[in-house]
């Protein structure tokens, strides 16, 4: 870990005293260790030395000193990972990084996964306060939005409680999608299967969730290329809606019995990724919008293009 520039911005940071602030912005960090680089000198305010008990005020830059402890493993990831993450910057500001976010690859780390996009990005942007405003599914691709403080990610992330973010996906589905099917509202309810993974199924007992699709294209009989809209955030929302219709996503391993490889008009078609994509995401943030568009990857495109000629 190297030396790392945080800057007071917020209002709601200001007056807190240095040990607290750095307690918590430094989890896994033993307390005594804390003081430590206090009392060292090794952590300055605006280039000089504080105590514990001095309260931050908004302008104030910090300086923390490279920090390893056993309770902080290192974020391991290649200088490959972090270029592809770089290149799918699609928007940054003061308060926003907004990625096209790969398919295959998890947002955050895990039991099976030592680091995902937010520890890595973490590292690759230098700041540790860099937090999720929402999540993707490891196997969808598309607009995935960062917050680069609190105040941001406090607003954003209402924004997503009061239902005023607007999320469109594209997903390509098995078969010819039912006209009659504009709006889905079945309840979800999440469950374990017996080797822990986490699923959803449609049941009464669930909660409520609203999908609104669209047919943007079809491919003779064997696919139809859908517009998503969703109403609510649920895990698995589109994957289990467009499965209980009978038209499975397209690659999607979980919710749908059809293989990865169908059967078209002329010959065997190969999904080698889940065809779902978020393709815009449209944040309200009092006068101002973050309006952001992902253009459909080329690995789904060409699925697509091979459904249309077989």
């Amino acid at each position: 870990m190297s030396v790392q520039y945080l800057d007071i911005e917020e209002s709601h940071d200001a007056g807190q005293r240095i040990d607290n602030y750095l307690m918590k912005i430094l989890k896994g960090v033993p307390r005594q260790h804390v003081y430590k680089i206090l009392r060292s000198g090794e952590v300055r305010i605006n280039k000089g030395r504080v105590k514990p008990t001095y309260r931050l005020q908004v302008g104030d830059r910090i300086r923390i000193p490279p920090i390893s402890t056993k309770q902080q493993l290192p974020v391991e990831f290649s200088s490959t990972s972090a270029e592809i993450l770089r290149a799918a910057i699609l928007y940054e500001d003061n308060d926003f990084i907004i990625l096209n976010k790969p398919t295959g690859q998890a947002v955050h780390g895990g039991t099976s996964i030592s680091s995902g996009i937010i520890e890595i990005m973490r590292v690759v942007t230098n700041n540790p306060r860099l937090e999720l405003v929402h999540r993707l599914d490891r196997d969808t691709s598309g607009v995935l939005a960062l917050a680069k403080k609190p105040s941001a990610l406090k607003l954003a992330q209402y924004q997503f409680r009061q239902r005023s973010v607007k999320k469109i996906y594209e997903a390509f589905v098995w078969g010819l999608w039912p006209v009659k099917h504009k709006v889905v509202q079945l309840m979800l309810k999440r469950y374990e299967t017996s080797w822990g993974e986490r699923r959803v199924r449609v049941d009464t007992s669930g909660q409520q969730a609203r999908t609104d699709f669209s047919i943007l294209d079809q491919a003779e009989q064997c696919a139809t290329r859908l517009q998503a809209t969703l109403h609510t955030g649920r895990t698995h929302q589109i994957r289990v809606h467009t499965s209980a219709t009978g038209h499975g996503i397209i690659g999607d391993d979980k919710y749908q019995e059809k293989p990865v490889l169908a059967r078209g008009s002329g010959g065997l078609v190969s999904a080698a990724r889940l065809c779902l994509h978020a393709k815009k995401l449209v944040i309200p943030l009092g006068s101002d919008t973050l309006k952001v568009t992902a253009p459909v990857p080329a690995d789904m495109e060409a699925i697509w293009s091979t459904l249309k000629t077989s």
